[in-house]
């Protein structure tokens, strides 16, 4: 009977250990589930990595068959993302998953078309194009492009700076002639 109490006890023990384990995974999965903002009803979302090159998605902003983009990023990382569409009713918002704000970060509506950003820490994004459904002739949505480019050129050089590195003039400029 020692043998059957001491298998009653490991099968007891693993099953504590399994339920402790799946119910940890599942309390993950809904924290998971609850960072992302309300969705659209019909709204399908697509996570994306971060490309190598210059990266283009394209897409119709109809209610209720749009996508939402999720793009992990790393500390440090600079990327660029531009959104363009043919209707001037045709928006994009970009949110931070790893924020509490229920706020994009980001929109068209109010900046511009180009979000340019250095990542601070490891975050999620939530990438999201919509159509504003407060205009009066909506239609049925807009097509889209976002170009995610992760090594946006740096910005240019001031002028005199350029000169600099130019080495010497053949001809310097008048204010210095004189001298």
């Amino acid at each position: 009977m020692r043998i059957g109490a001491a298998m009653r006890a490991a099968l007891l023990g693993l099953s504590m250990a399994a339920l402790a384990l799946f119910g940890s995974a599942a309390a993950h999965a809904e924290d998971a589930a609850q960072q992302l903002p309300q969705l659209d009803r019909g709204e399908k979302v697509e996570k994306i990595s971060l490309p190598a090159v210059l990266e283009k998605l394209t897409g119709w902003t109809k209610f209720g068959k749009g996508k939402v983009y999720i793009l992990p990023l790393k500390k440090g990382q600079h990327v660029r993302i531009t959104f363009s569409s043919k209707s001037k009713y045709a928006y994009m918002a970009i949110f931070d998953l790893s924020s509490s704000e229920d706020e994009s970060f980001f929109g068209t509506d109010e900046d511009d078309n180009t979000a340019d950003v250095t990542v601070n820490e490891d975050t999620t994004w939530l990438i999201k194009p919509y159509y504003s459904r407060v205009t009066r002739r909506r239609g049925l949505g807009a097509p889209y492009e976002i170009l995610i480019d992760p090594n946006p050129p740096a910005a240019q050089q001031a002028p005199a700076d350029q000169q600099k590195d130019q080495g010497p003039m053949l001809f310097p400029p008048r204010s210095k002639q004189g001298q």
